[in-house]
């Protein structure tokens, strides 16, 4: 299983590692997660900036702002990728030897972060990131409003039963998150049919966010991005890049933009990134700050991988040690 570790990580085995660098999705923000990292002055001015790029106060909403505020899209997505950018940023401090390129095999993230995973592999600036998520945002909330939608994880249970029982209730498998863990979106009225049958022998649980996400509702947020993403001209990834759609490794920086505006109404195939972690060889991973969920995914799908998830700032001298081995392998 994947073993989170708070001590100094143990060597890499002979014969060279695969460190993957990893970015969660929205709904992995807690209230007040980002007081402990503004102490690092360093991480403080990024998030300042960051602000300014997509003009929000993400300082306050990352410090003050309650369960329902940053729950909102609006917020959560650019407040999400601001802390993962900002985080990635303190993993590798300029006065630092180690570089990207050299420790680190390959970046991924789940929905909205896979912005964020687009900025660390190279495609996108930082700001351009922030910019798209800002825009990415209020189109998926726009979408959201037109039709009360949401989200329920489908927890347990036999996958093609309950694959079955999804598609019966009209819902799509927006999220695919691997062995145990499906989610389903749709309307209101799909998803408490969809409750009151639940499928055998799985457990439900609403999910904290504000429409049907990865699904056909958020058609007209695809239509807004496509416009504005013409004017990006993005670079090819400087490492591995793994797209959201298939799993695939994706080495054009125009392919995974198209791909990046498309995913937006389309599932997410987690499952499908955590099987090309494996086949790359992965043995390590980093999740970004607010880290926790997808090293916690990982515990059922890769075993034997070293998870260091970035939840406060005591966690980076463990993150740095992993690439500093990661770049000597």
């Amino acid at each position: 299983m994947v073993t989170a570790i708070t001590a100094p990580p143990p060597r890499f085995p002979q014969g060279g590692t695969v460190l993957a660098i990893v970015a969660p999705g929205q709904g992995a923000q807690t209230p007040g997660f980002l007081t402990p990292w503004l102490e690092l002055p360093t991480f403080a001015a990024r998030i300042e900036w960051l602000s300014a790029v997509c003009g929000l106060d993400l300082v306050a909403f990352g410090t003050k702002g309650d369960v329902e505020e940053i729950r909102d899209t609006a917020i959560a997505q650019p407040l999400l990728v601001a802390a993962g950018l900002a985080a990635f940023a303190e993993l590798l401090p300029e006065t630092d030897a180690v570089s990207v390129s050299s420790a680190v095999g390959v970046c991924a993230g789940h929905s909205v972060g896979e912005l964020t995973a687009a900025a660390a592999a190279g495609v996108l600036s930082a700001e351009q990131a922030m910019v798209l998520v800002r825009e990415r945002g209020r189109a998926m909330a726009a979408a959201a409003a037109i039709t009360p939608t949401g989200m329920t994880a489908v927890l347990g249970g036999d996958r093609e039963q309950v694959l079955a029982a999804i598609a019966a209730h009209g819902l799509t498998p927006a999220n695919d998150n691997g062995p145990g863990q499906v989610v389903a979106a749709g309307t209101v009225e799909q998803l408490e049919a969809f409750a009151a049958a639940a499928p055998e022998k799985s457990r439900l649980t609403p999910l904290s966010v504000a429409g049907a996400f990865h699904t056909h509702h958020m058609a007209p947020a695809v239509d807004h991005l496509a416009r504005l993403s013409a004017s990006i001209t993005p670079a090819d990834p400087t490492v591995k890049l793994l797209s959201n759609s298939d799993g695939a490794v994706v080495p054009s920086g125009a392919d995974f933009l198209a791909r990046l505006v498309a995913q937006v109404s389309n599932p997410v195939r987690w499952d499908l990134c955590s099987a090309t972690l494996l086949d790359l060889g992965v043995d390590a991973m980093i999740e970004l700050l607010p880290g926790g969920t997808l090293t916690g995914l990982a515990r059922r799908s890769m075993r034997g991988v070293v998870g260091v998830p970035l939840r406060n700032p005591d966690d980076l001298e463990v993150a740095r040690a992993l690439l500093v081995e990661g770049a000597k392998a």
